[in-house]
């Protein structure tokens, strides 16, 4: 049954999403650059080891100092990509789920909402893994203050050929399933947090539901809860795709610390104590809740703006 409000295909918020995706990766990547660092430092080292960065703001003056704007930018011709395809899937999915169910798809659903946001974080995992891969390699290399295994990528390119050429096929899936793990997590409560804020602020008409404001706050507390659901799963992503490999006398080249995320864990617990889970927090905190607020509320804003270019104020 029809509900009377037209919906963006799925190509209209596959662009809509990317766009916003891209805006916000260019303004939150140092910050990631930082968080990376600070996850691979004192990588199973009783005590921590010699820091080499003290904090979050002490890595980003640290790299800007000695690696200048391409030093705080590494990554991003890869990460820009990539940064779409999860927004993008979440409403189709949420609109799937909630017919199968017999729901109407505009509802706002808890339930379908979580399964939705995890799966589209699933699924953008799966397509893009090799290329968060190089992502967080490309900004765990530093020729100033290395930290961790050491890659030099010229470029993309130059990255996935040298998996291949090093790893075969299985470098390009290494640490998938704690991309998985990671980004499902994430997915879950970030687009689902954000609905759900958003509709008790409309709803009990504190703010309009077309203002800027609106889109901020729900963004925010979206950005809180991403950051405290997935630090420990993001740390256990990082050192996997970053730990060195070994080559086997069967010829497969597996990671040489770590067999799954769940080990990841486990080993760092042991060594570095619960705290190892969290290294990089705050640089996770100064990442994802700018990058979520950024996000969520360009979308919102560009996926109306587009409406209006398209459709005119009819669609409402």
């Amino acid at each position: 049954m029809s509900t009377g409000v037209r919906q963006l295909s799925t190509t209209e918020g596959f662009l809509c999403g990317g766009l916003a995706a891209c805006i916000a990766v260019t303004i939150s990547n140092p910050a990631e650059v930082a968080k990376t660092r600070l996850q691979l430092q004192g990588e199973l080292v009783k005590g921590g080891g010699v820091k080499v960065y003290n904090n979050a703001f002490d890595a980003m003056i640290k790299t800007w100092r000695n690696e200048g704007i391409r030093g705080m930018q590494r990554g991003l011709g890869v990460a820009i990509p990539l940064n779409g395809s999860r927004l993008s899937f979440y409403e189709p999915f949420r609109r799937t789920i909630n017919r199968v169910f017999g729901w109407s798809s505009t509802d706002q659903i808890p339930i379908t909402s979580l399964v939705a946001g995890a799966a589209s974080g699933a699924v953008g995992a799966i397509i893009g893994n090799p290329l968060f891969l190089i992502k967080a390699r490309m900004q765990a290399y530093s020729p100033a203050l290395p930290i961790g295994t050491q890659r030099h990528y010229k470029n993309s390119f130059d990255a996935l050929a040298t998996i291949w050429r090093t790893e075969g096929i299985r470098g390009y899936v290494r640490g998938m399933d704690a991309a998985i793990l990671r980004t499902a997590m994430g997915s879950s409560v970030q687009l689902p947090t954000y609905n759900w804020t958003k509709n008790q602020l409309v709803g009990h008409a504190i703010l309009p539901g077309d203002s800027v404001w609106t889109f901020l706050a729900s963004s925010s507390v979206s950005g809180v809860c991403v950051c405290l659901v997935m630090q420990p799963a993001d740390t256990a992503l990082t050192r996997m795709y970053n730990q060195p490999t070994t080559k086997l006398p069967d010829g497969r080249v597996v990671g040489a610390l770590y067999k799954s995320p769940i080990d990841c864990l486990w080993r760092t617990v042991k060594t570095e104590g619960v705290l190892g889970w969290y290294k990089g927090s705050l640089a996770h905190f100064l990442r994802i809740t700018p990058h979520t607020i950024i996000t969520l509320t360009m979308n919102d804003v560009i996926r109306n703006l587009y409406k209006d270019l398209a459709w005119g104020r009819s669609y409402v």
